[in-house]
C-alpha cells in the first residue's frame, strides 16, 4: 500500500511520491480504463469536482450476472454511485468483472460517512485492486475490490 490512511498520515508527500512512481513504473500492465482514470487530472486532486475524495456513499450494487445455454457461465459486476463531495455531482464506478471483493464496515450509526482515501494498484497476477478507506470522526470502513478494469462517469446535478 501506497497512499493510504497509515501510509497518508505518516508522510503526505512521500507517500503520493511513492504512488505516482508506481503507478509510472506499472503504467503498461494497467488495464485500459484504470489507467485513463489514474492519470487524468481529477482523480486524485481533491480541489477538482469529480475527485472521489470525501465524496458521499449513495448506494452500491452488486450484480451475478450470468451466460450460456443454462446461465452455467457465472459473473459479478459491483457499480458504485456516490454525491460528490461539492454536492454538484454524481460519480459512478462500474467494475465489469469482479473477482473478489471484501466490504467491512464497523460503526455505521451515521453512514459510511466520507471516502477518504483509495488507491489502484496490481496483484501478481495483473488484476486490478481498489482499495477504499472511508471515515468520519472514526474510520467506517474498508472496502477490497479485485477486478479486470473500471470505469468512472462524472454527471452534474443540474
Amino acid at each position: 500500500m501506497f497512499m493510504l490512511a497509515a501510509q497518508r498520515d505518516d508522510d503526505p508527500t512521500g507517500s503520493f511520491q511513492e504512488y505516482t512512481d508506481y503507478l509510472e513504473a506499472n503504467r503498461a500492465r494497467f488495464p485500459p480504463s484504470a489507467w485513463s482514470l489514474v492519470a487524468s487530472d481529477c482523480y486524485l486532486n481533491a480541489e477538482c469536482h469529480e475527485c472521489p475524495h470525501d465524496a458521499w456513499l449513495e448506494w452500491i450494487r452488486i450484480d451475478e450476472q450470468s451466460c450460456g445455454k443454462r446461465d452455467e457461465n457465472r459473473f459479478v459486476a459491483i457499480t458504485i454511485k456516490l454525491l460528490g463531495a461539492y454536492h454538484d455531482g454524481t460519480i459512478d464506478f462500474h467494475y465489469p468483472r469482479v473477482f473478489e471483493y471484501k466490504l467491512c464496515s464497523a460503526s455505521l450509526t451515521g453512514g459510511h460517512r466520507d471516502w477518504r482515501y483509495a488507491e489502484f494498484r496490481l496483484t501478481d497476477e495483473g488484476r486490478l485492486v481498489h482499495e477504499i478507506e472511508w471515515c468520519g470522526p472514526q474510520d467506517t470502513g474498508r472496502w477490497l475490490i479485485v477486478v479486470s478494469d473500471v470505469e468512472c462517469k462524472w454527471t452534474p446535478i443540474e
